[in-house]
């Protein structure tokens, strides 16, 4: 398999490297050496980073270490080039106020019927709704993630058999989980069930029995406040400057201090 690679050397955690493509879409990967090696001679490796089909995309260094950019077609037509640059680590977006800061968020959740009650009945954390044009690209990753954070999550690909009733299904999900999280795209605007989920969060929302968290996800933000300008108000984060990782962290930080 053919690709080009950037050798980023030694780069320390928090620091963020744009890729900017002058051709085609395509696979762009954040590697450490060891999984630099995996990929090169065709094992499993992991990565951040994915298919790309807007540039530039700026990657965040989940740890310190030696790094590279890879990126190739593999399973996509056409050819690419590239231009990979580090950013510096003092960015603007490391000054978006932190989830556990946000008022709204963190504040008289003693005073919800959902407070810190060992009698508390939902069953998940959190709820994800998303399109499942993006379930491959940031849902499922992050669904993964903050599982790995200790989170329960209700996520369709996890609760729904053949069989259920999506609608009930969804209602049980919506009604059983402290936060609804929101995976903002163009797919999502375009759906039918992800509008009929954001209405029973907004719903929930509004009721003080649920926080919800948007993510922004290939959208820009004057397509989000022509969908709504209320959810275009609220503190967000945006796959294009944090990576799933990073998000998921955030998020189960939050959720965990406010048990």
């Amino acid at each position: 398999m053919k690709y080009l690679v950037w050798d980023l050397k030694q780069l320390k955690r928090g620091e963020r490297v744009k890729v900017t493509l002058t051709g085609n879409a395509a696979n762009v990967r954040l590697m450490d050496s060891s999984n630099f090696q995996n990929y090169k001679n065709g094992r499993r490796h992991r990565y951040t980073g994915g298919l790309v089909k807007r540039s530039p995309v700026v990657l965040g260094v989940p740890s310190s270490g030696h790094w590279y950019v890879t990126v190739d077609m593999q399973g996509l037509r056409g050819s690419t080039n590239a231009s990979v640059q580090v950013l510096p680590s003092a960015l603007p977006t490391y000054q978006d106020t932190p989830l556990s800061d946000v008022p709204s968020l963190v504040q008289g959740r003693e005073n919800s019927p959902f407070g810190n009650q060992e009698e508390d009945y939902r069953a998940h954390d959190v709820f994800i709704s998303h399109a499942s044009e993006d379930k491959d690209d940031i849902v499922r990753p992050l669904a993964l993630a903050l599982m790995n954070e200790g989170l329960s999550v209700w996520y369709d690909e996890f609760e729904l058999k053949i069989g259920d009733s999506l609608r009930r299904k969804i209602d049980k999900g919506l009604a059983k989980s402290r936060f609804g999280i929101v995976v903002l795209s163009r797919s999502f605007i375009k759906k039918g069930w992800t509008n009929y989920e954001l209405d029973g969060m907004i719903t929930r929302v509004v009721g003080g029995e649920q926080v919800l968290l948007p993510i922004w996800h290939d959208i820009t933000k004057q397509e989000v406040v022509d969908y709504s300008p209320s959810i275009a108000d609220k503190v967000a984060r945006n796959t294009a400057n944090f990576t799933v990782e990073e998000i998921a962290q955030e998020i189960a930080e939050l959720i965990n201090n406010t048990k």
